[in-house]
């Protein structure tokens, strides 16, 4: 089965696996079991992202590298504008990594 990490890279992602991590190497909690909090977690973050996520947003920019790896799209954007219905942001650099929602319940 593959899986996809991408939510294990934001800030709450890195502290459950630290958390996690540390509960392992104490003897508190299995290996087998950490993994599963792992696997579930990433499963309810793409949820919440479907059902509960509902606002839209422009991006534009100038595209400095883009790849195509493993049904992942990573994107790299320099001078990238940000527009949704309230506000407009620019950011210098910005990576975006995309893959189909569809894949993660394989």
């Amino acid at each position: 089965m593959a899986t996809f990490e991408l939510y294990r890279r934001s800030t709450i992602g890195m502290c459950l696996t630290e958390t996690l991590d540390e509960m392992v190497q104490n003897g508190t909690l299995s290996p087998e079991l950490a993994i599963q909090v792992l696997v579930q977690f990433d499963k309810s973050m793409t949820e919440a992202l479907e059902s509960q996520v509902k606002s839209k947003v422009i991006i534009k920019g100038h595209l400095h590298t883009y790849r195509f790896c493993d049904n992942v799209w990573t994107f790299i954007l320099q001078d990238a504008s940000f527009k949704n219905e309230d506000s407009n942001e620019v950011v210098g650099r910005i990576k975006i990594v995309a893959c189909d929602s569809k894949l993660l319940s394989q």
